[in-house]
């Protein structure tokens, strides 16, 4: 799901109606379930055995820059085809930093080693090769002493095997267009563009396109896992994380140890992927709602107006002139949706945007450009990351192979959901044309007594990954339980502000403590109006060790 909200009440009987409709031309009809083979689990039991034998070779970090000291990484070989074990192997990028030991509260106190953590942060196309840079915040200092944090590059992703579909300067070329409601000259462009897409990965990566799946992403999990030294794994995914973290928990419950499931994707079958998309477009509606409606109650500051509706004119205004004149030559309406659609995935982002819109507005578009325009410094990992987004949702799952059910779908949808529906549209349909076989997504579930408890975390007006997918997951893994913050909607919410939510994961990870039955949580305050400069470092840090494409 393209880069994390309660619907509207019109939203919702829209998304009901379009989950009831046939997805026409989808490759053997609608996705069903199925059962993963014989042959793949036995390879990686191979593959885990292997890894288990040769573990991992740490050493110095020369694919982070300034790598803190303590901070190591290695590499991890996986079959690329499970079913082949003895055949291609590829090597997946690791990073360590070790348990402290120490109490955070009294450093003369060692506290006793749990083992690994193990974290993904989603995409698909997350990196997470950052995430012990955690180790340094307030938040996460108790996990901290206690496990060693891993991250790493799952296949397809940086320096693991990376994959591309396309040039990496054309991917960031700018401006761009960004219609609401797009004319039929329009919409041919963009399928002629969607077909280019699809062959470019085809072309680019051969045979091997179609081993970038979310079971193959849940089989190497358990090959590091077992890399690692680690009988039973304690796992924690964010977004898409969660996805294939429950897909391993559904192939391999008793090598759980403990598992945290943060701002979860509707794990159904029949909704992975195409209508995933569709709801998740109907939440930013929802969430950019939430941001308008923030904005003017600081008109004081931001002089954008004090209705959501006069937001939504200024918005609509900077579109009209972008569309006109880009700023700096670079930033189109397509570039202002895409920075504002980051809004959507956490509040620590509205200061800034809305200050760089005020100030556009009134002629200086500086901050814009500085916020909006594609860095051609960061367009390979661009690339890359969206090659594997693309790939593994395309493979996952069979999708509409008739323009004409997109069409219909997205129009209706963008209606009342215009933000991100048809954006969200372009950037998944090189699915109809996906040269490469379609998988049926596996039906997540495991029954009583199969799998440890699992912690599921959520906010409840999340737009990336709506909260209906944490209330269905919660059904699918038997002993689950849920910890909702109320009235929030920022994508990702373990370790953050939210000192409810953390304490809920802290007892689980440290004790194995769970709520007795679902539990809530107040909101987070909300961002005080301030330039980007003055926001929250700590939260800044956060997501850039924790951040993912955003499922």
């Amino acid at each position: 799901m393209r880069a994390a909200a309660l619907y509207s009440a019109v939203g919702s009987l829209l998304l009901t109606t379009l989950a009831a409709a046939p997805a026409g031309g989808a490759p053997g009809g609608p996705a069903a379930p199925a059962a993963p083979g014989a042959a793949e689990l036995r390879g990686t039991a191979v593959a885990a055995a292997r890894a288990r034998a040769a573990g991992v070779r740490f050493g110095a970090c020369a694919a982070i820059p300034q790598a803190p000291a303590g901070l190591r990484c290695g590499t991890v070989e996986v079959p690329l085809d499970y079913a082949h074990p003895d055949g291609t192997r590829i090597r997946l990028t690791v990073s360590r930093m070790r348990a402290t030991q120490q109490d955070p509260q009294n450093s003369k106190r060692k506290v006793p080693r749990q083992g690994a953590l193990v974290y993904n942060p989603g995409g698909p196309g997350g990196s997470g090769m950052r995430f012990p840079l955690v180790a340094k915040l307030p938040a996460w200092k108790r996990i901290a002493a206690a496990y060693d944090l891993v991250g790493y590059a799952p296949r397809g992703v940086g320096g693991s095997a990376p994959l591309s579909c396309m040039d990496p300067a054309q991917f960031v070329e700018a401006p761009t267009e960004s219609p609401e409601h797009p004319s039929e000259a329009y919409k041919q462009q963009r399928i002629a563009r969607a077909k280019a897409y699809a062959r470019g990965c085809a072309e680019r990566s051969g045979s091997r396109l179609r081993f970038y799946t979310s079971l193959d992403n849940a089989r190497d999990l358990d090959v590091l896992r077992a890399a690692l030294g680690e009988d039973r794994l304690t796992f924690m995914g964010a977004s898409y994380g969660t996805y294939f973290g429950a897909v391993y928990a559904t192939l391999f419950p008793s090598h759980v140890r403990r598992m945290v499931l943060d701002s979860v994707v509707d794990p159904d079958p029949q909704k992975v992927w195409y209508r995933n998309n569709l709801e998740q477009s109907a939440a930013f509606e929802d969430r950019w709602a939430d941001f308008r409606d923030w904005i003017a109650r600081h008109d004081d500051v931001y002089r954008l107006g004090g209705t959501p509706q006069a937001v939504q004119r200024g918005y609509d205004t900077a579109r009209g002139r972008l569309a006109a004149k880009p700023a700096g030559g670079k930033v189109g309406p397509g570039e202002l949706q895409s920075a504002f659609l980051t809004a959507g995935y956490d509040d620590v982002f509205w200061p800034g945007r809305a200050a760089a819109l005020s100030a556009y507005l009134r002629g200086d578009e500086k901050p814009l450009v500085r916020l909006a325009a594609p860095n051609a410094q960061t367009a390979a990992q661009a690339e890359n990351g969206n090659a594997v987004y693309t790939a593994v949702e395309c493979n996952d799952a069979p999708w509409p192979t008739d323009w004409t059910v997109w069409d219909r779908d997205n129009t209706s949808l963008a209606r009342v959901a215009p933000f991100e529906t048809w954006d969200n549209a372009w950037m998944n349909l090189p699915c109809a044309y996906w040269p490469a076989p379609r998988q049926r997504p596996l039906d997540v579930r495991t029954g009583p007594g199969e799998l440890p408890p699992v912690l599921i975390l959520a906010a409840e007006r999340d737009a990336a990954t709506p909260y209906a997918g944490a209330l269905e997951m919660r059904r699918r893994l038997s002993g689950s339980v849920l910890v909702t913050e109320r009235d929030a909607g920022s994508h990702g919410i373990g370790g953050g502000p939210n000192r409810c939510v953390n304490a809920h994961l802290d007892a689980y990870l440290l004790e194995g403590r769970l709520p007795e039955q679902h539990a809530a949580c107040a909101p987070h305050p909300e961002p005080q109006p301030q330039p980007p400069a003055t926001g929250s470092a700590d939260r800044q840090v956060l997501r850039d060790a924790l951040k993912g494409k955003g499922a």
